[in-house]
């Protein structure tokens, strides 16, 4: 096979190789992406051409989506999002089917962010946009093996009405979401500096209240001890004991966010949050409480649990590969910071993922770069 050169014609190429088996786009836009490339590429501007995707069919008007394309960014496709019924948003139907997880094709890969975490995570695109309500960018990412990042509520423009809800990006790793960080973040100056280390930290299995699976506890247990005798982080005397933010999000989301008890959890949360915070601390967790569910639906666990508290307190919070189970699935360490703190936790992020083993392709991705 003649090898392509354009970054855009080598992301094209993987699309229509791996998506017939992986359902991650529901739209792919090859003449448009293209003409963007070249025109990024003759008028040099800073992305030149950077092949991304867009979450769902709504995605390339999003405040993100419009100001990488403006810096030379190149949209290659709209990614798989949730289908009709589909419980708890943790699946994508893309054009082939339902969107299946590259690392293990029986399990979800996450949602609602679904076809973007698959996208990155193959190689399809160099970075995705999502939105996240609930763990919609954080869970996707760390079932798939790739970084995710929920930014501070608010901070960018979202059409969620309750509020909930903020915009994200996914990609391989902290360091491949910079151009994100530079264009859509504006960020820049000493915050996104290599911070000093070690960092400050407070490590929780579980908030304080979520059942975790001993594996997944385990394996992030392991990350956060490594980062630690790498000298990257200091972990605090700190007790994360959060309420269970279930019923407040739940009363938030159906309308009802003056509801004594949501407001009650909201206040009692955000106070233990920041003096939890205090100083520039981060919160680290694992991401789930469970590893991927298959395609049967995940039961009654909450996927959610040790995200959604964050979407009611507005803080940023990213997804970090952890490491795998002993089934070979994927699972993410949580890092959340101060409300505000977006450009400072993606710089802590690439610091951390310098002091962890580099994330691995997925057996798919990997054949394909061979047979290419």
């Amino acid at each position: 096979m003649t090898r392509t050169t354009s970054a855009v014609a080598r992301a094209l190429d993987r699309i229509g190789r791996l998506d017939p088996a992986l359902h991650a786009f529901i739209e792919v836009w090859p003449d448009e992406a293209l003409a963007r490339e070249r025109e990024a590429v003759a008028h040099r501007l800073p992305l030149g051409g950077l092949p991304f995707a867009v979450k769902g069919p709504s995605g390339i008007r999003s405040f993100a989506a419009r100001r990488l394309i403006a810096v030379g960014g190149s949209p290659v496709g709209a990614t798989s999002v949730p289908g009709p019924g589909t419980h708890w948003q943790t699946w994508g139907l893309g054009t082939h089917g339902r969107t299946v997880n590259p690392w293990r094709a029986d399990r979800t890969p996450g949602g609602s962010s679904a076809g973007s975490a698959v996208a990155v995570a193959t190689g399809m695109a160099e970075l995705a946009t999502g939105s996240d309500g609930a763990g919609s960018v954080r869970i996707p990412a760390a079932w798939c093996g790739v970084f995710g990042l929920k930014t501070t509520n608010g901070l960018l423009p979202s059409p969620d009405r309750s509020g909930l809800a903020s915009a994200g990006v996914l990609a391989r790793s902290a360091a491949a979401a910079e151009p994100y960080l530079r264009h859509v973040l504006g960020g820049g100056g000493p915050d996104a500096a290599a911070p000093a280390l070690p960092l400050p930290a407070v490590y929780s299995e579980d908030l304080g209240f979520a059942e975790v699976d001993p594996e997944v506890a385990a394996v992030v247990r392991a990350a956060v001890d490594r980062l630690v005798a790498a000298g990257t982080v200091r972990l605090l005397g700190r007790d994360a004991a959060l309420l269970d933010p279930v019923g407040a999000w739940t009363a938030v989301r159906g309308g009802s966010p003056d509801a004594p008890e949501a407001v009650r959890v909201r206040r009692t949360n955000d106070e233990r949050l920041d003096a939890l915070l205090a100083g520039g601390a981060l919160l680290l967790t694992p991401v789930t409480p469970n590893r991927p569910h298959g395609h049967e639906g995940p039961g009654d666990l909450y996927s959610t649990a040790l995200t959604w508290a964050f979407n009611l307190s507005g803080h940023p919070a990213a997804s970090l590969p952890a490491g795998f189970t002993g089934d070979g699935c994927p699972v993410g360490l949580q890092l959340a910071a101060a409300r505000g703190a977006d450009v400072r936790l993606l710089a802590a992020a690439r610091a951390v993922e310098e002091a962890l083993p580099a994330a691995p392709v997925p057996p798919t991705a990997g054949r394909a770069a061979a047979e290419h």
